[in-house]
């Protein structure tokens, strides 16, 4: 199974965001353990340091994205794929994007606490403790 992760499971790990960040740990603890695929997108690297840098510091986040990196991949995006997220019709363009990331690299799900953010996604949106209960 392909997993894109939304920008917000990163934040409330790195961020420590009870309850959410408990779940958001699993969920990456079995991404590690590669009993499934993980991949991001690149514009959630920046909007993740942007977002968390202010309180973590620079060099922690900048760390926290390439201990990341060593088993997570960047959903490999082109041109095309902003034209996607475009077309789709997502009141977020962001959202938008993150789907096109999904497309992309074959996502079946996007993990997210934002469920209604994505209806209306051709990838369908799951909670990371229903991906947590499927995976295990």
């Amino acid at each position: 199974m392909n997993v894109l992760l939304d920008t917000d499971i990163l934040i409330d790990l790195a961020l420590d965001r009870r309850p959410h960040s408990e779940a958001a740990g699993l969920l990456l603890d079995i991404l590690q353990t590669r009993r499934a695929a993980g991949f991001l997108a690149w514009h959630s690297a920046s909007n993740f340091y942007y977002l968390v840098a202010p309180k973590r510091g620079k060099v922690d986040s900048r760390a926290f994205l390439l201990e990341l990196a060593r088993f997570i991949e960047i959903a490999p995006t082109t041109t095309e794929s902003l034209r996607q997220a475009g077309r789709l019709e997502l009141p977020d363009f962001e959202d938008a994007m993150q789907v096109a990331a999904g497309i992309a690299c074959g996502a079946d799900v996007i993990a997210t606490r934002n469920l209604r953010d994505y209806a209306g996604s051709p990838i369908k949106p799951v909670a990371p403790s229903d991906l947590i209960e499927s995976l295990s």
